[in-house]
C-alpha cells in the first residue's frame, strides 16, 4: 500500500467508483471538479493511499486540528466486499496515532444510506449534519470515530525504550 500511487490512476479510480452517484446525491459530487491537479495539491496537504496496481481502492487523508479526515473514499466496483474500505480505514487510524491525533472523521452524502451503513460496521458514528452552500436542508453527515490505543505488543515496545 504505497503512499505515493499515482494519481492520474487514483483519480480514475475515484470517479468510477463515484459515478454511481451521479443523479442520486443533490448537489452533484465534487469528484467532478476533481483533476489530476487538484488531486496533487491533496497530496501536497495530506496524504494519499492507494491498494493494488492500478488501484482498487483509495482515499485522501488531511490532517486536522483534532482529527485526521478521511476524503474520497473509493473502492472499485470489482473489489467490493473484500474488506478494502476496513483495510483503509484500519490504515488511517495507524496514521491518525502517529500524528497523534485522537479522531477519524468523515462526510457522506444524506442520500447515500448504504455509505451510512458501511461506516457504522466500520466502527463511525453520526456526529453532525452539515448543508453545502445555498441548500437550507442538510446535504451531508458527519461521522467521527475515535483512535484506539497501538495495540499492546506496541504499547510494550514504546514503554521499554
Amino acid at each position: 500500500m504505497p503512499g505515493d500511487p499515482d494519481l492520474g490512476s487514483v483519480l480514475v479510480l475515484m470517479q468510477g467508483a463515484f459515478a454511481y452517484m451521479d443523479g442520486r446525491v443533490d448537489p452533484p459530487s465534487s469528484i467532478h471538479r476533481m483533476t489530476a491537479e487538484t488531486l496533487s495539491r491533496h497530496a501536497a496537504e495530506g496524504e494519499i493511499w492507494a491498494i493494488g496496481t492500478p488501484p482498487v481502492a483509495a482515499f485522501i487523508l488531511t490532517p486536522g486540528p483534532d482529527s485526521l479526515y478521511i476524503g474520497k473514499l473509493a473502492v472499485a466496483t470489482s473489489a467490493r466486499g473484500k474488506g478494502l474500505a476496513r483495510r483503509l480505514t484500519d490504515l488511517a487510524e495507524e496514521r491518525a496515532r502517529a500524528l497523534n491525533l485522537p479522531w477519524l472523521e468523515l462526510q457522506t452524502r444524506i442520500e447515500l444510506i448504504d455509505n451510512h451503513a458501511t461506516f457504522v460496521a466500520l466502527g463511525f458514528s453520526v456526529i453532525g449534519e452539515t448543508a453545502h452552500p445555498g441548500y437550507a436542508q442538510p446535504t451531508s453527515l458527519t461521522f467521527r470515530r475515535p483512535v484506539s490505543p497501538p495495540p499492546r505488543q506496541q504499547q510494550d515496545r514504546q514503554a521499554q525504550r
